[in-house]
């Protein structure tokens, strides 16, 4: 009766991509190198960089407080950046536009 069914029907669906293995991932990071379009004089400075680089972002981590909770940091970062919105945007932003006027 219907014979285009039982021909699809029989026939197992295999993927179209094939997947090579189980992926592994490294446990540590590889060594750090420029890249290999960038400028010459930024290869020939890479490990100056990457020195610099490591070295202020360990001191600048001990120096700067750690907040657990937002009411422990100062009161200028309890501010938002933008206005705050009145209770007539925010019933207008919740229904859409729909009740705007």
């Amino acid at each position: 009766m219907y014979p285009s069914l039982r021909l699809s029907s029989a026939r197992v669906h295999k993927p179209l991509i094939n997947f090579i293995g189980k992926r592994t991932w490294p446990s540590s990071a590889g060594s750090s190198h420029p890249h290999p379009a960038a400028p010459p004089e930024y290869r020939k400075s890479f490990s100056d960089i990457v020195q610099q680089t490591l070295s202020t972002s360990k001191t600048s981590a001990n120096e700067q407080p750690v907040f657990q909770d937002f009411w422990d940091a100062p009161a200028r970062f309890w501010r938002p950046k933008y206005r705050e919105l009145a209770e007539f945007e925010i019933d207008v932003i919740q229904s859409g536009g729909a009740s705007l006027h």
